[in-house]
């Protein structure tokens, strides 16, 4: 069970996990005590709603040793979302979008350069469908069927001692995702003329991301953790530019629950208010390109594997921009603060943060100085 804050709603979320699932004895009666267990398959069902205007649900599954020789995890993923401006359906004024995804992947562990490294593909579809719905695209999204077919593939290294206090090693991912690029093969369009619905009807991109981690034990228990986080969104075609839809938003705990809206991603930052940081806030078309800076200071207050707590004090820096010539890594907002953090195994890391944003938004009444965050399995991380 979690909650989250965003768009000015409470977002609540239900959800079972179950990590030691059973496929292949999900047939026999006399496996269901009180599920089919032993087979170290993943099984994940999650609802989302904030009330009549929106529900989200999705199912997953994660086969770790497929073949089983050795370690190569297939996983498959469905979800559904809706949101409606709240009127019935029956009304004139009845608005709403839906978005329904599928993907697969595959992942395995490398032995070159090291045993640390792991490779990750995935192919991926997400189906937008909306009507009457305009006040979320900046293109105005009306009425029409938007198409997202893409593939990913992820480099991957981790060698952190033990995953929820890790005192010593390295931990990076570096991925691109990409679209086929249907605009070459358009010929000459005039894009300006050109109805959204058809514009759009197949969304074109290219996303390079990278993330880095490193714990440096200190002295003591006491672990320094610099970590830095980047992403750039990018276009094929410079008469059609950048997609509206896979933007990137930043500022707040990262869980606002509408990241499946349209493909954005939210990155949390401490000491600025939800998405505050994202260019044109709050009437924002998203960023193309970010980065996000943090050193981070931990002490363990319980080293239990029952109840892990620690606390932490930070230093971040960040910002997120529209275009990709507008980009600068030293141009940030700061912010500094504590936070603590516990992992309970029935819930997961739990944490609750105070940061203070040290540089004043411009336009934004409120994004900086002091917030409090809460954040779920390292969500604002």
């Amino acid at each position: 069970l979690s909650g989250g804050w965003g768009y000015g709603r409470i977002v609540g979320t239900v959800g079972l996990s179950f990590n030691n699932f059973s496929l292949r004895n999900f047939l026999k009666l006399k496996a269901w005590k009180p599920i089919p267990a032993g087979d170290g398959q993943k099984v994940g069902i999650r609802f989302q709603t904030y009330g009549k205007g929106y529900f989200s649900y999705n199912f997953s599954f994660t086969e770790p040793w497929l073949g089983g020789r050795k370690p190569l995890a297939l996983s498959l993923s469905y979800f559904h979302s809706k949101y409606t401006n709240g009127y019935s359906s029956s009304d004139a004024s009845y608005a709403y979008f839906k978005i329904d995804g599928v993907s697969v992947g595959l992942g395995s562990q490398l032995h070159w350069p090291d045993d640390y490294f792991t490779l990750y593909h995935s192919l991926t579809y997400n189906r937008y469908n909306t009507y009457n719905y305009t006040s979320l695209f900046s293109f105005g999204g009306g009425n029409g069927t938007y198409n997202s077919l893409s593939y990913g593939i992820a480099l991957s290294r981790n060698s952190v001692d033990a995953p929820i206090y890790a005192r010593n090693g390295s931990e990076f991912t570096i991925s691109l995702d990409v679209t086929p690029p249907y605009s070459l093969f358009r010929g000459n369009v005039d894009y300006s003329s050109m109805d959204a619905s058809e514009k759009y009807k197949w969304v074109e991109y290219y996303k390079i991301k990278f993330r880095g981690a490193w714990y440096i034990n200190l002295v003591d228990k006491f672990v320094l953790t610099p970590r830095i986080r980047f992403g750039f969104l990018g276009n094929y075609n410079s008469k059609l530019g950048d997609t509206p839809f896979e933007r990137f938003y930043l500022g707040g705990d990262g869980l606002s629950g509408y990241n499946n809206m349209d493909g954005r991603e939210l990155i949390g930052m401490r000491g600025y208010t939800n998405n505050s940081l994202t260019p044109g806030y709050p009437n924002s078309e998203g960023g193309t390109v970010y980065t996000r800076y943090t050193m981070e200071l931990r002490y363990p207050i319980s080293l239990n594997p029952s109840a892990t707590i620690y606390a932490a004090t930070f230093l971040e820096a960040g910002n997120d921009w529209l275009k990709w010539n507008e980009f600068n890594p030293f141009n940030v907002y700061r912010s500094a603060g504590v936070g603590i953090r516990v992992f309970l195994p029935m819930f997961g890391l739990l944490g609750l943060d105070w940061g203070y944003g040290l540089d004043a938004v411009p336009n934004v009444t409120g994004a900086n100085g002091g917030q409090f965050h809460f954040s779920i399995n390292s969500s604002i991380d």
